[in-house]
């Protein structure tokens, strides 16, 4: 991935992989700031037009 703008560390790509599968990558500043773990369990969730994602443990 190339280098983006100030301002831009949001913006990221939907991919597809062969499974059909959708993934996008997370910013590693809120990964960070969460402290997320790599195979950490998180819940995907919709709400109106937007999509949430939290930490599994709650």
């Amino acid at each position: 991935m190339g280098v983006r703008k100030a301002g831009e560390q949001s913006v990221r790509n939907i991919t597809q992989n062969k499974t059909g599968t959708y993934s996008v990558t997370l910013p590693i500043e809120y990964v960070r700031e969460l402290k997320w773990q790599q195979g950490q369990k998180v819940v995907v969730s919709l709400r109106g037009n937007k999509l949430v994602v939290e930490d599994w443990k709650k």
